[in-house]
Parts: structure tokens; C-alpha cells; sequence
């Protein structure tokens, strides 16, 4: 009686290892795969946040790469009256800053009120640039979370109308997979929304650094016109 009490602990210890097992071995793929659903649109906004972040990224350090001497040579051309060379230095860098100050440069000879108002049109238009889709990706940051939630929320209900449809004893095993499958949701809506919120931030800050960069060379230049 004993070896035979002993011989069913040790194969309900076995049992429980093997089952652990089993649970250790299930791969991030598969938990991917069990949230359900749902989880299509997470997957939709994590390609839109890594696209976006990275499609503004090379934007924005195209737009950073102005010449740190060019308000330098464009003074001294200016200033010397070599205006279209000042105007092909501009257009080689093809940048926002120098943009601007190429708009300014076509504005000499009119009213200094009319310059100041071409070049902030033109900061205006390039700022845009700049911020283009940023909003998307603040929207994504913010849309993810809740949508792993509502993933969360209709997995739970699809567990307990599962329950509610089993006849006598319910399955451990039933309730916990039914609970975990629907916080895969949960899970990855915050990953995604994380994601997309720390892009977001750091290009929000990348682009102020640009447009700080913008008012700066802007009000120099109209200092420039002014010694002239």
C-alpha cells in the first residue's frame, strides 16, 4: 500500500514537471498568435510607429545638416553684393535653415517688415515638414494600450461564455488560458504604445532643437540686412 502511495506521488510529480515543461516551452510566437484577433491592428500600429519614427529620423537629420560656417559665407557675400552666389550657396545645402535664409536673400532690396514676413512663411512651411506625422505616431502611443484593453475585455467575455457552456465541474485549465490569452493583448498593446510614445517624444525633441536652430539663423540674418 505505501509503494503504491508512493508510486502515485511520484507519477503526479512527474505529471506537474511535465505540464511545466510544456508551459516553459511555449514560445514568444505562439503567445503572439494565441492574443487573438486583436491583436492584427497592434501589429498594423507597430509597423505604422517604427515606419514613421524611422522615415522621420532621416528627415530630420537631413534638415540638421547645415553647414555650421554657411551663415558665415552668406554675410560675407551679402555684404561684398555677391547675391546670386549667396543664393547658390543656400540652394547646394537645401536644408530649412537654408532655405529660409535663401528666401530672405531674394527679398533684399524690399521693405525689412516684408523680409521678416517671407522668411517666417517659409520657417512656417518647413516646420510642417518637420512635425509631419508626428501626430500619428502621439496617436498610436495613445490608441494601442486602449486597444490591447478592448482585446483584454472580449477575451475575458469569450472565456466566461466558454465556462458558462461546460456542463458540471469547470476546467482549471479552461479558466487559465481563456484569462492569459486575452492579457496577450493587454500585454502587447503596451509594448506598442511605449514604443510609439518614446519615439514620438524623442522627435518632438529633435525637431524644437531644429526649429530653435531656425529662429536663431532667421533673427541673425534680418541683424545682418540691418548693418548692411
Amino acid at each position: 500500500m505505501l509503494l503504491q502511495t508512493l508510486s502515485t506521488d511520484s507519477l503526479t510529480s512527474m505529471d506537474s514537471l511535465a505540464s511545466a515543461a510544456g508551459a516553459e516551452n511555449i514560445g514568444l510566437l505562439d503567445l503572439l498568435i494565441k492574443g487573438g484577433y486583436m491583436m492584427i491592428p497592434l501589429y498594423i500600429l507597430l509597423v505604422l510607429a517604427i515606419f514613421i519614427f524611422f522615415e522621420k529620423l532621416i528627415t530630420l537629420n537631413k534638415a540638421s545638416k547645415t553647414s555650421g560656417h554657411l551663415m558665415d559665407q552668406v554675410k560675407i557675400l551679402v555684404q561684398s553684393g555677391q547675391i546670386e552666389k549667396a543664393k547658390m550657396l543656400c540652394a547646394g545645402e537645401n536644408t530649412p535653415v537654408a532655405n529660409m535664409i535663401a528666401k530672405g536673400i531674394e527679398r533684399i532690396g524690399s521693405p525689412l517688415k516684408n523680409i521678416e514676413v517671407s522668411i517666417e512663411n517659409v520657417g512656417k512651411i518647413e516646420i510642417y515638414k518637420l512635425e509631419k506625422n508626428l501626430g500619428l505616431l502621439a496617436t498610436v502611443s495613445g490608441a494601442a494600450p486602449m486597444i490591447g484593453f478592448l482585446g483584454t475585455v472580449t477575451g475575458m467575455i469569450q472565456a466566461f461564455i466558454a465556462i458558462a457552456q461546460e456542463e458540471g465541474m469547470v476546467s482549471p485549465k479552461l479558466l487559465s488560458m481563456g484569462i492569459y490569452e486575452a492579457m496577450i493583448t493587454t500585454a502587447a498593446g503596451l509594448v506598442v504604445g511605449i514604443i510609439a510614445y518614446l519615439g514620438y517624444n524623442y522627435l518632438v525633441t529633435q525637431v524644437s532643437k531644429l526649429v530653435h536652430n531656425m529662429e536663431y539663423t532667421s533673427v541673425e540674418f534680418i541683424d545682418l540686412l540691418q548693418d548692411k
